[in-house]
């Protein structure tokens, strides 16, 4: 948990557990946060990007992707279509998809999603800076995979915002 209350998961894949580990409390006990359990926070889901291609968009596939058994679908900022399914479903519902509605995969991935009701709107600035010098120390440790954040843009600025969100590793 980092200030102000933003729960945190941090991903990572490594050959010396206790270094790494070591390595995370001391950037999080630098930020002033504590290292305590917050995947009750999340979601575990399976995500499934889309290359972008011209004219399809979540309306074109919306029913598709629905039948299919995924839980949600979005167009993220870059115009690609993204599936949200349960992790066991992932790569079944990814091909089955591509091959019905003829779009390449980008890319699939099972990620730690913040619930609506916990999410930490950022009001100040401040907040939002010092989460990105977090963000910008965490990608220095090796072994870090993925970073997940319950957090929502609030009245920051949107250049602010769409930096914190650049830095978010997943």
């Amino acid at each position: 948990m980092l200030p102000p209350a933003v729960a945190t998961v941090i991903d990572c894949q490594t050959d010396n557990k206790l270094r790494t580990l070591a390595d995370i409390r001391l950037l999080i006990k630098e930020h002033e946060g504590s290292v305590t359990p917050t995947t009750y926070l999340f979601e575990k889901k399976g995500r499934i990007v889309f290359r972008e291609k011209d004219g399809v968009g979540v309306e074109e596939v919306l029913e598709e992707v629905l039948e299919a058994g995924a839980l949600d679908v979005i167009e993220n900022s870059e115009g690609k279509v993204v599936v949200f399914t349960e992790t066991n479903e992932t790569k079944a519902t990814a091909q089955a998809l591509a091959s019905s509605l003829g779009l390449e995969i980008d890319e699939t991935d099972i990620i730690w999603d913040p619930t609506e009701d916990t999410k930490v709107e950022l009001e100040e600035e401040e907040v939002a800076e010092r989460l990105g010098r977090f963000l910008e120390e965490l990608q220095e440790i090796s072994g870090v995979q993925g970073v997940y954040m319950n957090i929502a843009q609030g009245s920051i600025d949107d250049t602010l915002w769409s930096e914190l969100q650049s830095r978010i590793i997943a």
